[in-house]
């Protein structure tokens, strides 16, 4: 008996100890992934295992991001993993960025191999160097394709979603005839990029131009989406770049014009990954674990059966035909019927986030009502039976929108503005949040800054970016008003 005692004891701290996140936010997210089985460490230093609960979080972004990717006339495709040496070495200053993340394969077969091949950390040289034979004139352009794939970047400090040696993620790739309609192509993914996040993961983002220290290796100018995590600390959530001419100038991509001319083609290239799971469990988690937005959750809906010994025959069959209309209906929903005490069951749902979790005992069944707990604030309500597939669609929409409300507020809360450096540097200690400030556009300039105080520049927003007086830091005319903040 003791014995069982004891497994049981452990069985509940599995459940339900979880670090305070105002306690340790680090560990408090180690905690989470691993508690809600999201995912595990690998033998492989700085990889990880995506478990099952965490893969199906990732699916229900994917399809929401494939989905709008297609709908703006893009296909996917696939290339390889391994690039020649040769062709990375092509664009020099897209080669030095990703220099120390780069992983060779100098052996193959049991044979040392004549030209070292590169585990891809992007996929711009091998993507360039077939469009260099695809693209002929004019009537081959544009060439929009993306790729959903994974990548491998050396990472030194490494933590589950968030940085990983190797990560999953889509690339589009695209190729134009003019600036103007490179330009376009990048914006209208970085719009809908913040469209994903804000709508399906209920994340507001800033959307801004990267500094040119901050910028993609190789790029003309790199645009991106940044949110604010629940420790005051910035993510940058998705970018995309307008690559200009660079990179086709080193893969010699080139298109006969309408004017008969030979031209290089403009290209982009724009990405999101796996730290969006990283993204959800940091701004919408709480001292119990995950608090999933409905449209990402893989079960939007848990019904636990509550009763006596003969529960199995009193109140599972209603459970099971009250499943089967919520399914029905187009609600992800799961029914819990395992032999588990109903409190163990409400903590394990808890910590994995479902939005809602649906009460069903023999009292319940007479008054033909359920109970309805909300995750994300614990309310309760007894809703009826008849019917009860609309009001749970109207309830997740309400934890949908109240989980964006929530966000924003908090994000807009740890937002400053200052052009005092004295109070810049004091806001930047602890959690700080976003601090807007002026800045000069000094390379150097930001560079103490981010030596002073670990800031850097998130982005400048393209509304309102341009400011007047003098740089934060130095007493320089300001070019630019920039989000600065700690970020991941």
């Amino acid at each position: 008996m003791a014995k069982q005692e004891k497994a049981q004891q452990a069985k509940d701290a599995f459940v339900t100890e979880i670090t305070a996140r105002s306690q340790d936010f680090s560990q408090w997210y180690l905690d989470v992934v691993r508690k809600a089985e999201l995912a595990d460490y690998s033998p492989v230093k700085g990889c990880m295992v995506i478990r099952p609960y965490g893969y199906a979080i990732w699916e229900l972004i994917q399809k929401a991001l494939d989905t709008r990717i297609k709908a703006t006339g893009h296909v996917n495709a696939y290339f390889p993993l391994f690039i020649p040496n040769s062709l990375l070495t092509k664009e020099a200053e897209h080669v030095e960025g990703f220099e120390p993340q780069v992983a060779y394969v100098t052996h193959g077969g049991g044979e040392e191999l004549e030209e070292k091949l590169v585990v891809r950390p992007t996929s711009e040289a091998i993507i360039g160097t077939m469009y260099a034979k695809w693209i002929q004139g004019w009537r081959d352009l544009p060439i929009l394709i993306n790729q959903w794939a994974n990548v491998v970047r050396w990472e030194k400090v490494t933590r589950p979603f968030l940085r990983t040696t190797e990560f999953l993620w889509q690339e589009g790739h695209t190729a134009h005839e003019t600036e103007a309609e490179a330009e376009d192509e990048t914006l209208k993914i970085l719009d809908l990029y913040k469209d994903v996040l804000e709508t399906e993961m209920a994340v507001p983002v800033v959307e801004g131009r990267k500094s040119e220290s901050e910028k993609f290796a190789g790029a003309l100018r790199t645009y991106s989406i940044e949110a604010l995590m629940g420790d005051g600390r910035a993510l940058q959530a998705g970018t995309s770049h307008n690559l200009g001419q660079n990179f086709a100038k080193a893969f010699d991509i080139t298109f006969q014009a309408r004017d008969k001319s030979v031209q290089h083609v403009w290209g982009t290239s724009w990405g999101m990954t796996t730290r969006l799971v990283g993204a959800a469990i940091m701004v919408h988690g709480d001292d119990s674990g995950l608090v999933l937005p409905p449209r990402i959750a893989p079960y939007q809906v848990v019904i636990v059966p509550i009763g006596r010994d003969n529960w199995r025959e009193t109140v599972l069959p209603k459970a099971l035909e009250i499943q089967r209309e919520l399914a029905g209906a187009g609600i992800r929903v799961t029914l819990d019927e395992r032999d588990e005490r109903p409190g163990w069951k409400f903590s394990e749902w808890e910590m994995r986030g479902v939005p809602l979790r649906v009460e069903i005992g023999p009292k319940d069944i007479e008054k033909s009502a359920v109970l309805v707990a909300r995750r994300d604030t614990r309310e309760k309500h007894s809703v009826p039976m008849d019917g009860l597939p609309s009001q749970l669609l109207k309830l997740l929409d309400d934890v949908q929108s109240s989980l964006f409300a929530r966000a924003t507020q908090f994000r807009d809360d740890h937002t400053h503005r200052t052009s005092d450096y004295a109070e810049f540097k004091q806001i930047m200690e602890g959690r700080p949040g976003f601090v807007i400030a002026p800045w000069c556009g000094s390379a150097e300039c930001e560079a103490q800054i981010k030596a002073e105080t670990q800031a850097t520049i998130r982005n400048m927003p393209m509304s309102g970016s341009t400011t007047s007086g003098k740089c934060v830091r130095c007493d320089s005319p300001a070019r630019h008003e920039a989000w600065f903040a700690k970020a991941y």
